[in-house]
């Protein structure tokens, strides 16, 4: 791996840093083959020579596309946006509390706002934690909803999103929250005692002491779990009984999407949640800005989301397929 001397620690150290090919260059390498020996993404021999002028590999192997970068096969891939601009934005996106918005990119970068977000985008899908494991201990369960205010839309707007009170025409998230230790968010079709009770059950270990509020769908949650309820109308806080954790974490990710991004649509929520979660459970590690920047770069091999995947338009071209 890279030198931890060499390592930028901070923003300014990150761009300086990565304004030169060859550390960023150094920096793939490193995360992509950390034995030092560069494969072919195709066929995964080591058999490949680097032509330095193109900036690439070249491998041997017979097979269609025998010359390969390091954006192939990352979150990267199909980008003419060079490396020297996409690091420095993972580090941003990593470790801004509120969030980068696409403009701020834009401008910073020199790119369109279209191709910030896009970026951003793929940044998120590397912040996906992949850990299955089911919670335990004290854990917390809340639900909140996400949508923009209609007093922040214009008259067209708010005509056209918002045709009821509540929860209505807003997102479902549920929130996990195991005390002491990581958050999960997960943006939900319904409150249904179905839907919420069957999360439960996939996030949480029986046994766990499990804390709700007074919603009807946790009910029935006491044969599987230590399932204990405060009532918001009466309070909010008795003893260990809350779900103020949770609480918090909504504020922060409310914060982001009002102050940051404004409007999120339901259909890229999900993606948003991936960032807030990675920074809150990354938030008290003693790792600071560069430990943050290297767990996103560890995972931006095997990933990859397309435009038209964005979009919706893979999936709708799909489904015309499917239909015809």
């Amino acid at each position: 791996m890279m030198n931890t001397n060499d390592t930028p620690k901070t923003l300014l150290e990150a761009v300086k840093f990565f304004s030169d090919f060859e550390h960023c260059r150094k920096f793939m390498v490193d995360a992509r083959w950390p034995d030092g020996i560069v494969r072919c993404p195709t066929c995964n021999s080591d058999h490949v020579t680097y032509l330095a002028n193109a900036r690439v590999w070249k491998c041997y192997g017979k097979h269609e596309r025998p010359k390969f970068s390091l954006k192939v096969g990352t979150i990267f891939e199909d980008s003419a946006i060079p490396l020297e601009k996409w690091l420095p934005t993972v580090w941003l996106l990593a470790n801004c509390k509120n969030g980068i918005s696409s403009y701020e990119v834009a401008r910073a970068l020199g790119v369109t706002q279209k191709t910030a977000w896009f970026m951003l985008h793929r940044i998120r899908l590397a912040m996906r934690s992949g850990v299955f494991a089911k919670l335990g201990g004290e854990v917390e369960v809340d639900e909140t909803f996400i949508g923009g205010k209609a007093r922040n839309m214009h008259l067209d707007k708010r005509e056209e999103k918002i045709t009821g009170t509540g929860g209505k025409d807003k997102a479902a998230v549920l929130g996990f929250l195991r005390r002491g230790g990581e958050v999960r968010a997960e943006v939900i079709p319904n409150r249904k005692k179905r839907t919420l009770q069957g999360m439960v059950r996939g996030q949480v270990a029986p046994g766990s002491a499990l804390y709700t509020d007074a919603l009807a769908s946790y009910d029935g949650l006491n044969a599987e779990f230590a399932h204990q309820v405060v009532d918001h109308a009466v309070e909010y806080v008795r003893g260990r009984v809350h779900t103020n954790g949770l609480e918090n974490f909504w504020s922060l990710l409310k914060r982001g999407v009002k102050g940051t991004y404004v409007s999120v649509e339901p259909f890229h929520l999900a993606r948003y949640l991936d960032e807030e979660t990675f920074r809150y459970n990354n938030r008290d590690k003693e790792i600071g800005d560069s430990g943050r920047f290297a767990l996103v770069s560890a995972d931006i091999v095997g990933r990859r989301l397309t435009y038209d995947e964005l979009t919706g338009k893979a999936a709708m071209e799909k489904q015309r397929h499917m239909l015809n």
